[in-house]
């Protein structure tokens, strides 16, 4: 315990020098304490997998238990897992009890007749009440912002690099290898983009303009992701020379010598929560999770992996040269297309057709 003591004074000073050190248990104006029947509970969180989960696990997972008793247990699905957990909760097979899941994904779980999520009831609690209304919901806790950026690697484009959609787009003067999103959530809106729409003007998105603009991308796409790990994989052995990329996947292959930069101009962001199943015998355990993944201190220790805070406070633990390379530093986050949750609820079924139909074309 001497030691957890020691590293949480020097995560005070630096947080980025601590994250060596992950085991620490970071102060909290909470209190969490050991029952007798804690060391018998688990609970099991669904994440995005790849460097995510490591870090989820060496960052709230192991801490968490240590602290509380509580086995944490991290399993990975594919992106926007809603069918597989809407399933999940009509059969009462649970095999999950919580999940890290986008904005986008919270809504389609939340609206209608049948709702999936329980409610946290957190909003009170003066750890979750400092996060900003915009990252929090009734069905969610924001734990960090995502984004997705263009990437390029800067052995290819030494001069002049890529820097919007409409420069993806331009095969002929920024010529290479190039990769999408095998789905259309933040593809369409990059045509879009590359068609000249102000970010202002994306939402409602022109689905008949966005796959016409698509169409003429089409032929020069080397490779169609779908999951954080290809993001990963495909960086990292330089299949690839510009791409769509999560910026916290962009970070771990640049971390691991990848020679990629990025440009902020257009990114397009949105935001993970933390959520609980409908039913979840172990719902207040998960409470008690969010609580404490959601410290600022412990959020700051995420930043060196290009992971964005929704704790404001936690920019005071964060060095400030890393903070500038943060989504949510806010000239990071002016420059950015916030995700439009409502109008893909409306309108995913549509597009997701239209575009698993226009794959097979």
């Amino acid at each position: 315990m001497d030691n957890e003591k020691q590293l949480l004074s020097s995560g005070r000073r630096n947080a980025i020098k601590t994250l060596s050190a992950l085991g620490a248990t970071v102060y909290a104006p909470f209190v969490l304490t050991r029952s007798r029947a804690a060391p018998k509970q688990q609970i099991v969180i669904r994440d995005p997998g790849g460097v995510l989960s490591r870090l989820y696990k060496e960052v709230f997972y192991e801490p968490f238990s240590r602290k509380t008793g509580i086995k944490v247990i991290g399993v990975f699905s594919d992106a926007e897992p809603t069918a597989y957990i809407r399933t999940m909760i009509e059969t009462e097979s649970r095999s999950w009890d919580m999940a890290s899941l986008s904005h986008r994904a919270i809504l389609f779980l939340t609206t209608g007749r049948d709702v999936y999520l329980e409610k946290h009831g957190l909003e009170n609690d003066p750890v979750i009440s400092a996060i900003p209304s915009r990252f929090i919901s009734p069905y969610g806790v924001g734990t960090n912002v995502y984004t997705t950026v263009l990437a390029y690697r800067t052995d290819v484009f030494k001069k002049n690099p890529p820097q919007t959609w409409k420069d993806f787009w331009n095969v002929k003067d920024f010529p290479g290898r190039r990769s999408l999103r095998k789905l259309p959530f933040d593809t369409i809106e990059e045509a879009l983009m590359a068609d000249d729409v102000s970010p202002d003007g994306v939402y409602p998105c022109n689905l008949d303009q966005a796959f016409r603009k698509l169409d003429k991308i089409k032929p020069h796409i080397s490779f169609w992701w779908t999951s954080g790990p290809q993001i990963e994989q495909v960086l990292n052995t330089g299949e690839i020379d510009l791409m769509p990329a999560l910026i916290s996947k962009l970070q771990a292959a640049t971390s691991a010598g990848a020679p990629f930069k990025f440009s902020w101009d257009q990114h397009i962001y949105g935001y993970d929560n933390w959520a609980i199943f409908k039913g979840s015998p172990n719902a207040n355990a998960c409470r008690e999770f969010i609580k404490f993944a959601s410290n600022p201190e412990r959020q700051a220790l995420l930043a060196r992996y290009a992971i964005g805070p929704t704790q404001p406070n936690a920019f005071n633990y964060i060095d400030p040269k890393q903070a500038k390379l943060l989504q949510t530093y806010p000239d990071n986050l002016r420059k950015g297309l916030f995700i439009d949750a409502s109008y893909w609820l409306k309108n995913q079924s549509i597009a997701i057709e239209r575009f698993n139909q226009w794959m097979l074309n």
